[in-house]
């Protein structure tokens, strides 16, 4: 199988479980401190395949310099376009309460889309550069998406549907934002399977950086509402094996 279809597939299963997570949150009542704490085990896990796969990964090939230019572009671009998406009403499309924005607000429910969109985007991308190396697809990486999706889809869609969405929005999103990123990590290996080891560095570095961005900004204040005191405990459980998957 060529290395841009294998990281399609790859994509595409690690957005699929964006999709499980919406499944059970539209059709269970998940406990809030439930679906905080697997949101903050995420955040652990993210945050380690960032540190030990991604920067280190692209300081190691690209150089310090080009890594902290990526890191920071690439925080710098998400934070701005999160800033004009929640102008419009997805501030809050993480949150599983009653945050969300209703489809009474006019352009809210393309901004919640478009959101998601900037979520995953970054998250695919390195998947498919994970896999230029010729060694297969990055285990760590792979589980830290997967585990990270999970959470995020089923809080989604619980604060979708407290905010009076229809089935019909939720799954669409969800639906159209795996396959997005099954697409994205299939262009990100296609486009790049060929270019200088610095360019694929500094493409790294900025999704890494706005990952990082995300996980601060969505995924820890979720986590911390309902957790408060063990938000910390639980992203470093997380945060550990996801080091643990990446030393085996």
């Amino acid at each position: 199988m060529p290395v841009w279809a294998e990281a399609g597939l790859w994509g595409l299963v690690a957005g699929a479980a964006l999709v499980l997570g919406a499944l059970v949150g539209w059709r269970l009542r998940v406990p809030q401190r439930v679906v905080a704490g697997i949101m903050a085990f995420g955040a652990g896990v993210l945050i380690s395949a960032l540190a030990f796969d991604l920067v280190d990964e692209a300081e190691r090939t690209g150089g310090l310099t080009a890594t902290v230019v990526g890191f920071l572009a690439g925080a710098l671009a998400y934070v701005g376009a999160n800033v004009v998406l929640a102008r419009r009403g997805a501030r809050h499309r993480k949150r599983s309460q009653d945050q969300q924005s209703g489809p009474e607000e006019s352009g809210s429910g393309a901004a919640i889309a478009i959101g998601a969109l900037l979520d995953g985007i970054p998250e695919s991308v390195v998947l498919g550069l994970s896999l230029l190396g010729g060694g297969g697809v990055g285990v760590s990486v792979l589980a830290a998406i997967a585990i990270s999706n999970l959470p995020e889809g089923l809080s989604s869609a619980s604060g979708m549907r407290n905010a009076g969405r229809s089935a019909r929005y939720v799954f669409g999103v969800w639906g159209g934002i795996a396959v997005a990123s099954g697409l994205a990590a299939l262009l990100g290996a296609l486009l790049l399977q060929d270019a200088p080891a610095q360019v694929v560095a500094a493409i790294t570095a900025v999704a890494a950086g706005a990952i990082l961005a995300m996980v601060a900004d969505t995924m820890i204040p979720e986590a911390f509402e309902r957790t408060h005191l063990y938000a910390g405990l639980i992203a470093t459980v997380g945060f550990l094996l996801a080091f643990a998957i990446e030393r085996a």
